[in-house]
């Protein structure tokens, strides 16, 4: 079975889905994208043979109404379901991510940084968020971090606080690959397979731009997969393409 981990959707019709990203600033890839609806995103699947997908929330085009995806997951709950995102740091959050459990998502995104402001946000482990992952540890939810590499002491903080969460490190933490091999900064990601072996989960999925690196292998059993892939939007939704620039898989 063929399960893509991280493609985005994103309507054209923003009455229904107004457009709201994080910070006051979309996203550049979500603007030229313009469209990948659920039905669109279906259809690629279909094409390039991938079985399911977790459809993961756009912050920086929809903030952190999670609509879309929750009626992605409704729509075609045999082959999507949706990871949505919310203001950890809000004295609600817990029962706001109960309203989109609710709807359909089975997984939570926190939105730490990305192409829209790439300064590393220092709230991630700030207490007022420990009862969201109080929350997720009680219910084996899945927490997908969008963390630059800087911000890795605080995810090991959180792994060590909460080792019943399963964390996935959402696009290998953004390493600086410029320096080329040995690819320092990107071990830094890669030191995090050592919470497998204890029973701590942290799965890392290399995205296509990265595939030059190595992914030890211990970190995938973090869920059981036969193949994770990482496409959507963002990879100009070529979905085939990815899976052929992968080596097949």
């Amino acid at each position: 079975m063929r399960i893509d981990i991280h493609p985005h959707v994103i309507s054209p019709d923003t009455d229904r889905y107004p457009l709201a990203p994080v910070d006051g600033k979309r996203s550049v890839w979500s603007a030229d994208a313009k469209s990948l609806t659920p039905e669109q995103l279906i259809a690629a699947m279909d094409v390039a043979g991938i079985d399911r997908a977790a459809v993961v929330h756009s912050s920086t085009t929809y903030g952190f109404d999670n609509s879309l995806v929750a009626d992605a997951a409704a729509s075609f709950h045999d082959r999507l379901t949706g990871v949505c995102s919310i203001d950890a740091l809000a004295p609600d959050a817990v029962d706001t991510l109960k309203g989109w459990l609710d709807r359909g998502c089975t997984g939570l995104r926190l939105f730490t940084t990305g192409t829209t402001n790439w300064n590393q946000a220092q709230w991630l482990n700030d207490p007022a968020t420990w009862p969201v992952w109080e929350f997720a540890s009680g219910i084996n939810l899945s927490i997908c971090l969008q963390v630059r590499t800087e911000g890795l002491g605080m995810v090991k903080a959180l792994m060590d606080r909460f080792p019943a969460v399963p964390v996935i490190l959402d696009h290998l933490a953004h390493p600086d690959l410029t320096p080329g091999p040995p690819y320092e900064d990107a071990q830094k990601a890669f030191d995090l397979a050592s919470y497998e072996a204890d029973g701590r989960r942290a799965l890392i999925p290399v995205r296509r731009r990265d595939r030059a690196l190595t992914c030890p292998p211990r970190l995938v059993p973090a869920v059981s997969l036969d193949c994770l892939l990482s496409t959507g939007p963002g990879s100009g939704g070529r979905i085939a393409a990815v899976i052929c620039g992968a080596g097949g898989l």
